[in-house]
């Protein structure tokens, strides 16, 4: 988080973690330039002699997912998985080497309520009855760090009108009132946002401390930055030793795609 290049300190065994695809369309070369991007890293990382553990989620829970399946009359997660088998197709033809373990968000739901509960039980987040749950940006100091964002001038990474249920502007949500939907403790049955499956999996796999952790450059605020609040909440530590962001394949200077 310290806005400079900086010589990797290695340890004897380095965790590295990426965000992978939202599962919800096919994949162009634009998407797929960040698995090119971190399958270089994690060979040359390899090549020098580190033992790697490469971890990668599937995001198969996901409003867009949950859209497009009532559009085309399947199942949601009928649909994600056509997606991420038509994403390892790509993969296989780019060459690039399988991470260590690859997981689907759907598995950990229960990893992502255990998460939920201890920030609420520490007094950093908060549930509506009934509806959603939110974190409290505000009652982290270090909230923008990682992006260099001022917490007075973001709204918790929403474009749309500001949710009037927010204590504060930039709280974000982190389980959402909606189907389909799982059983919690905090009123009728939600389901998980998108920044708090990064941080329950990585976590799960990783602990909260590890090494690398990487995504497209777009990521890095809200989705990074609100990732590194909730695992300081759980943790009391941000976990993560180096931030690593790919750019993206532009035309004309607009970009092809999000991470």
């Amino acid at each position: 988080m310290m806005q400079h290049k900086e010589v990797l300190k290695p340890i004897n065994l380095e965790l590295m973690y990426v965000c992978g695809i939202t599962a919800y369309d096919l994949r162009h070369i634009g998407h797929n330039r960040a698995a090119v991007f971190f399958d270089v890293l994690y060979r040359y990382l390899k090549q020098l002699g580190y033992e790697v553990y490469y971890v990668r989620i599937f995001t198969d829970v996901d409003d867009k997912i949950i859209k497009l399946a009532n559009e085309n009359g399947e199942k949601p997660l009928d649909l994600s998985k056509r997606f991420c088998k038509e994403y390892w197709v790509d993969m296989e033809a780019l060459q690039c080497l399988p991470p260590t373990d690859e997981y689907y968000l759907r598995n950990h739901i229960d990893d992502i309520i255990i998460n939920i509960d201890n920030i609420i039980e520490k007094g950093l987040g908060y549930a509506m009855k009934g509806e959603d749950v939110f974190l409290s940006v505000e009652k982290f100091t270090d909230y923008g760090k990682l992006s260099c964002q001022l917490l007075e001038h973001k709204w918790g990474g929403e474009q749309v009108e500001v949710d009037p249920r927010k204590r504060k502007p930039a709280v974000f949500t982190l389980w959402k009132a909606a189907k389909p939907n799982w059983e919690s403790s905090w009123g009728q049955p939600v389901k998980p946002r998108w920044h708090i499956e990064s941080s329950a999996v990585s976590a799960h796999y990783l602990s909260p401390s590890f090494v690398v952790y990487g995504g497209g450059a777009d990521l890095k605020f809200p989705h990074h930055e609100n990732k590194l609040a909730q695992t300081c909440a759980v943790c009391d530590d941000g976990g993560v030793s180096y931030w690593l962001h790919n750019r993206h394949v532009t035309i004309n200077n607009d970009k092809m795609a999000k991470s």
